[in-house]
């Protein structure tokens, strides 16, 4: 007997949530997790949005400890959000002329700060949940507003 594959293939997409489950769902994480990142990686996560016609997600956050806040701007690190539905992995996109389209700068507190996933395909959408993984930063289970 074959074992059942870990995650759909990609292009499939998972029911996201309604809209009153997911803004119910949201306002419990921010109660249930936000505190806790705040206090290890320095950080008040603002949410992630969907941007561009839905080609992009916007990772939003405010720094309230720099040097805590420090690995999430770091340059040599690989952020990835991960769609828990499906699990595809969205990277960065990075423009010729622009570069990634992240934030790698110092980390001022009280500063917002972003990261720009692409979307290819779609995949993630309103309600949907995802991960956040910066280095060793992971914010699980976002619902994407």
């Amino acid at each position: 007997m074959a074992a059942a594959p870990l995650a759909p293939p990609l292009g499939t997409q998972a029911k996201p949530l309604d809209p009153v489950t997911a803004a119910g769902e949201l306002r419990n994480w921010q109660a249930r997790v936000a505190p806790a990142i705040a206090r290890t990686w320095g950080v008040d996560v603002l949410g992630v949005h969907l941007a561009g016609h839905d080609w992009m997600l916007n990772f939003r956050y405010r720094v309230v400890d720099p040097d805590k806040a420090r690995v999430l701007l770091d340059r040599k690190v690989t952020p990835y959000l991960v769609d828990e539905a499906s699990g595809a992995r969205l990277a960065v996109p990075a423009m010729e002329n622009v570069g990634e389209m992240r934030q790698t700068t110092r980390a001022d507190a009280g500063r917002e700060y972003f990261v720009m996933f692409g979307n290819a395909n779609q995949i993630v959408r309103r309600g949907s949940k995802v991960d956040v993984v910066i280095g060793a930063f992971h914010a699980d289970g976002i619902i994407v507003e």
